[in-house]
């Protein structure tokens, strides 16, 4: 039987049945425009983009006013004019604590190990408080991670919620298509960019042919719906999220020294990032043997880094803790109050408390891998011929691209974040380069899964009753 929202055979089809009884991919690609029920499904997607873009609204202020009360306010209350060097001890493993026992014990174990990159399925509507929990504890309290991962489990989540209370079909091609499109709307609104948001969820899921425009779709316009909602309410109300505007100055046009030097520059990152993510999975592996345990000393692994990188440098913990997002925009304005001393420093200990974050908390890889390149971009820049805007371009595109695997994600971001044409070019390229080198490096080991962890040392779930 074929599929009643996009009109194709279910999977299990012999492929000998394909051959032959199968349309071209235009055709196919008609034949399920014209078909109502995928036009009804493509207006619920927009329709969904508002509730999920309102409820990630108001997630990414609670977590952007969270951040700024632990690490800023409450240091000041106390009396001192920035978190003392010892902040993180203090938080980080309390964080470590609550998302091992959310991993442990709630179902959904509080989303994907980030290690592991983005995911665009697999999320229940009863892991959404596991999500929501391990995300609003972890983040604030200095993991190195981004929200993004948490975002994408919320929108899908919320789409299937909302999906049940609509009474809509419940195929597995309707589901895999509304999940999209309330991921796709969520992540529209931390990215500020709906085309972001829409090209993102296509490169994560990986489909493609007639099924990548039946996904796009769903997936742009409820991009779209949400984006309005979101810019909406950033100006009625005044809060804000973060902003992806890193206030960079115009550059100069390029010349051949950008070129020679993103051949040199693009393949650096990419392996220092790529072994970074490799650390995150050997994190992983390390954690699952016992979850609550070693969840707590990988987080307690990452506060000593933190540390480490306050009491070397003397500024702020906060500059190696979190993800960096707000540390970025500082770092491109104000590139000469890091000294050469402090940005190698910042590379360093943070790049290992991403690492662990990465296979022990939840959260994303995009924006500290966003930052680690940025840095590296600003320590390079004063190289003969190159200079800080293309430096940073070169550094970010490499770096995320290699966190994510997803190029064409990359680039549309980093070109986003720049916010001029000058130095799209450096960015392909740079992505490009980046992503042929970490594919054909080796991988280290996979993502475990839960139910492969050692018998008898391990919280064990409950028989399910009858």
């Amino acid at each position: 039987m074929e599929d009643p929202i996009t009109g194709t055979p279910p999977p299990s089809r012999s492929a000998e049945a394909k051959q032959g009884s199968q349309p071209q991919e235009a055709d196919l690609l008609r034949t399920m425009l014209r078909r109502p029920e995928y036009r009804k499904a493509l207006v619920f997607s927009g329709l969904i983009g508002v509730p999920v873009a309102l409820v990630a609204f108001w997630f990414l202020v609670a977590l952007h006013q969270l951040e700024g009360l632990v690490w800023t306010d409450w240091p000041k209350d106390l009396g001192w004019k920035q978190a003392p060097w010892w902040w993180g001890l203090m938080l980080l493993p309390v964080a470590g604590l609550v998302v091992g026992l959310v991993v442990a014990r709630l179902p959904g174990r509080g989303g994907h190990i980030p290690a592991g990159g983005l995911h665009s399925g697999g999320v229940t509507k009863q892991a959404l408080p596991g999500v929501i929990l391990t995300a609003m504890v972890g983040l604030p309290l200095g993991a190195v991670l981004g929200p993004e991962a948490p975002l994408i489990a919320l929108g899908g989540g919320l789409a299937l919620f909302f999906a049940g209370l609509a009474r809509a079909p419940q195929t597995e091609a309707s589901t895999a298509l509304l999940g999209a499109a309330g991921a796709a709307a969520a992540i529209s609104a931390l990215f500020g960019n709906p085309v972001v948001g829409a090209v993102l969820l296509m490169e994560v899921a990986g489909v493609g042919g007639p099924q990548l425009f039946a996904v796009m779709l769903p997936a742009l316009l409820s991009s779209g719906v949400g984006a309005l909602i979101f810019t909406g309410f950033v100006h009625w109300t005044g809060l804000e999220t973060g902003s992806l505007d890193i206030g960079l100055p115009e550059p100069p046009p390029l010349d051949g020294a950008d070129v020679l030097w993103v051949l040199v520059v693009a393949p650096v990152v990419a392996f220092v990032v790529h072994w970074t993510l490799v650390g995150g999975r050997f994190a992983a592996r390390f954690v699952v043997s016992r979850i609550v345990r070693n969840t707590i000393l990988c987080a307690t692994g990452a506060a000593v880094c933190i540390t480490l990188y306050a009491v070397t440098t003397g500024r702020s913990p906060a500059e190696a803790a979190l993800s960096g997002e707000a540390t970025l925009s500082e770092l491109a304005q104000n590139p000469h109050a890091w000294s050469v001393g402090a940005l190698v420093a910042v590379l360093v200990f943070k790049g290992l408390a991403y690492a662990l974050c990465l296979g022990s908390l939840r959260g994303g890889p995009v924006f500290p891998a966003l930052f680690l390149g940025g840095a590296t971009g600003v320590l390079l820049a004063p190289l003969p011929g190159l200079g800080l805007v293309p430096a940073m371009a070169i550094g970010m595109a490499a770096s995320v691209t290699a966190a994510l695997r997803l190029p064409v994600s990359g680039v549309i971001l980093v070109v986003l974040m720049l916010g001029n044409v000058e130095t799209v070019a450096l960015v392909v390229l740079a992505a490009v380069m980046s992503f042929v080198v970490t594919e054909l490096l080796p991988q280290g080991p996979r993502i475990p899964a839960f139910e492969e962890r050692p018998s008898g040392r391990t919280h064990r779930p409950s028989p399910r009753r009858p």
